[in-house]
């Protein structure tokens, strides 16, 4: 069985997920940044992991992954700055899941990350009171995803793979 860890980071939350994720799996993988990939041909699963960027996907994930997920057993691992009991969260998370248009997702894990000082200052000033309200809250996502999050990416990455028999 061949697996691939494949990522979008923007400020490195997605990144230290993507490696608790890959430190996990105890087969052949590979761990790549997702521009660096032509396709998904010749693994067997691939964990695709971006961050929530305007209510959904990151824009390269999602153009990644609506041409090549069909098919494909995809574990999606998501960030957002939101805690991870926020009332919009499952929408954005559909709109994540809705971009592997045709591939069978075995999982989604998403976690908390840290908000950027530079996003949440445009988030202020962009003209958008709920974005200007949520970047006040940057101060609760300082350090995230911190060690306990991470653990739980660990586990449901072993939990994806017990599904493989592996």
């Amino acid at each position: 069985m061949k697996v691939l860890v494949a990522y979008v980071s923007r400020t490195g939350n997605t990144k230290k997920v993507a490696e608790a994720i890959f430190q996990a799996i105890q087969v052949e993988k590979e761990i790549k940044e997702l521009e660096a990939l032509d396709g998904l041909e010749g693994y067997d699963l691939c964990f695709v992991g971006f961050p929530v960027e305007a209510y959904g996907p990151a824009q390269p994930a999602k153009v990644f992954l609506e041409k090549h997920a069909a098919g494909k057993d995809i574990a999606l691992f998501i960030t957002h700055a939101a805690p991870e009991d926020g009332e919009l969260l499952p929408q954005w998370l559909e709109a994540c899941r809705a971009s592997a248009v045709g591939a069978n997702i075995v999982g989604l894990f998403n976690c908390q990350g840290e908000l950027s000082e530079e996003i949440a200052e445009f988030m202020k000033s962009s003209g958008d009171p709920q974005w200007a309200a949520w970047a006040e809250h940057r101060p609760a996502t300082l350090g995230q995803p911190d060690a306990k999050r991470l653990k739980r990416a660990r586990v449901f990455a072993r939990n994806i793979m017990k599904k493989y028999s592996v």
